[in-house]
């Protein structure tokens, strides 16, 4: 078990170490493809790039599904002192970037260093605290430039990729902290589930299959899955936080979120198997969340529909989680597919 878990540990630096905001994933989706094909498997990559691969099993098709998308932004403009004026992609939260690293991703190939922060961030200057909004935030390049002439000549232009920087790491004790947790952390289970399949020739009771969706974050990565699916779980960030039973070393069983029940057959099979296991779990109900298989669902599909995920504390935010929580959520999918 434990090289699995330093292999998830390792695969979620390097996930993490690709910037990869909404519409902006082709790098990861091609590392994804790579880390796939070394391990011996034949995967897909759709039009949308969607990465896409079946793992093993016959009849009864179920697909285990995470993002690789993150928030992030994009430049609005260049300002006339030389300074960007960004615009969310997803779900971003401006307070939280507030004093966050950055780089910028130019069409020709460049990328550029910065820093974000709120456009009178000195507190010996400020008369009163500025609301951290979109329109109050700036991005400060880390070149000279005072002029928006000056900035646009670097090749900087509207539409730009503006990523923040993930600050990885992974303490002694366990806990991992990182910006993009939702959803690197299950895309690097998910590929750990995959080394294990391969290398233990696991029997699997069903044809099972992995999809890397890039979409997520803006609501249609999972839109579009294989014709023959029956079935597909989101592998996606467990929540924690007020009213809720996961914690950051469980594996969550998600009832009920902004889309509305999950199917309830599905939930009850998780959470007997999480039981059976003896893993520490929880089944909540996120008032604010959507996952990709709400996506498939509403694109028409007819497919029992689940959702779990390792326990992740402070979401979109700098998030934290720990490996007790990864290694919960691996040995559930491990024993749900086999069963």
């Amino acid at each position: 078990m434990q090289n699995y878990l330093d292999f998830i540990g390792e695969e979620l630096k390097a996930l993490t170490s690709i910037p990869s905001p909404s519409g902006f994933t082709k790098e990861v989706a091609a590392y994804l493809m790579k880390t796939l094909e070394d391990m011996g498997f034949e995967p897909e990559l759709s039009n949308k790039g969607n990465v896409f691969v079946t793992i093993g099993g016959e009849g009864n098709p179920l697909v285990l599904a995470a993002h690789v998308d993150t928030l992030g932004a994009m430049v609005r403009s260049v300002k006339d002192n030389g300074r960007l004026r960004p615009t969310t992609l997803g779900g971003h939260q401006w307070p939280t970037a507030d004093g966050e690293n950055c780089t910028i991703h130019t069409r020709d190939g460049r990328v550029y260093t910065g820093v974000v922060l709120n456009n009178e961030p000195s507190a010996h200057v400020a008369d009163s605290p500025v609301e951290r909004k979109e329109e109050n935030m700036e991005i400060l390049l880390d070149e000279n430039v005072s002029t928006k002439d000056e900035t646009l000549a670097l090749g900087i232009q509207p539409g730009d990729i503006i990523a923040m920087d993930p600050r990885t790491v992974i303490t002694p004790s366990g806990y991992i902290k990182s910006r993009f947790l939702d959803d690197k952390l299950s895309a690097s289970i998910l590929l750990g589930l995959a080394k294990c399949v391969k290398e233990e020739s696991l029997k699997l009771s069903r044809k099972v299959s992995l999809l890397f969706t890039v979409y997520e974050e803006v609501g249609h990565g999972g839109s579009v899955v294989a014709a023959d699916t029956k079935e597909m779980i989101s592998v996606d960030m467990g929540c924690v936080g007020s009213d809720l039973g996961c914690t950051e070393r469980m594996v969550s069983i998600c009832a009920k979120d902004s889309g509305g029940p999950y199917n309830y057959d599905v939930t009850s099979a998780l959470a007997e198997i999480a039981k059976e296991e003896g893993v520490g779990y929880a089944i909540d109900v996120y008032p604010h969340y959507g996952s990709d298989v709400e996506a498939t669902l509403r694109a028409g599909f007819d497919i029992r529909h689940g959702l779990v995920g390792p326990g992740v504390y402070a979401s979109h935010n700098y998030e934290r989680s720990h490996m007790d929580g990864v290694k919960s959520t691996f040995v559930l999918l491990k024993k749900y597919i086999q069963k």
